[in-house]
């Protein structure tokens, strides 16, 4: 089972970017509600799609850089990427069905 990877703004390019693959990137803070709400649902795609799909977690405040060049306005975020391209957008929290179906449907 794949677990979810917490990455900071240097490692963005690599992780995310250069990833050669989908990467779900999920935007969170330590003092955000939702977040708290919406994290085993991230930790369960990581398992589920662990040979489609990479999933990263960024903290929002300690990493700017890649917050602004995802345009990420609140948390819970997710971006889902295929190399440098967003291929869907989400902020606020989801649910696990939510989610399930916004993968599915790019995987």
């Amino acid at each position: 089972m794949s677990s979810v990877v917490a990455i900071t703004d240097s490692e963005f390019e690599t992780e995310v970017l250069q990833a050669g693959g989908m990467v779900l990137v999920y935007f969170w803070a330590p003092w955000c509600g939702p977040c708290k709400l919406v994290s085993p649902s991230i930790a369960w795609a990581a398992g589920e799609y662990s040979d489609r799909l990479k999933v990263v977690k960024l903290e929002v405040d300690p990493n700017p850089d890649a917050r602004a060049k995802c345009k990420v306005e609140g948390v819970p975020a997710l971006r889902l990427f295929r190399g440098e391209e967003i291929l869907e957008s989400h902020e606020g929290a989801i649910g696990k069905n939510a989610l399930q179906a916004m993968l599915e449907k790019n995987l």
